[in-house]
């Protein structure tokens, strides 16, 4: 299992990431008190997203992959807020698809993953 990622945004960006991993299913969590204020931790299902204020902060190569409750509401919330939802191909027969979030970094939104026939049943009720 992977913990967390980090995603390093311009502090300026910082409110509209948080505000697009909600929109995905990551509610913000705290931190260890040692490390408060570093980042902004959020989390869904035991995976974290941690989001780093850096001035300097540039989109980051490659992505991050999630697997979303209700895939086709959710895509279709994020078009509506302005974002450009690309669908992508079907390799094992689940929906996917790229979206940038607000700081320009990649994510690969999925009904389901690699192996499943179907969503999970959480994501299907969610």
């Amino acid at each position: 299992m992977i913990q967390h990622a980090t995603r390093e945004v311009v502090p300026t960006q910082l409110d509209a990431c948080i505000d697009f991993y909600g929109e995905i299913g990551f509610t913000r969590v705290p931190q260890p008190a040692p490390l408060e204020g570093r980042a902004v931790w959020l989390e869904h299902r035991q995976t974290q997203i941690h989001l780093m204020p850096k001035a300097d902060a540039v989109p980051q190569s490659g992505h991050i992959a999630v697997v979303v409750a209700r895939y086709e509401d959710t895509v279709a919330r994020l078009r509506d807020l302005g974002h450009e939802v690309e669908p992508r191909r079907e390799y094992w027969g689940a929906p996917r698809s790229y979206v940038r979030d607000p700081a320009g970094n990649l994510v690969e939104l999925m009904a389901w993953p690699p192996g499943a026939t179907a969503p999970p049943a959480w994501a299907q009720s969610a």
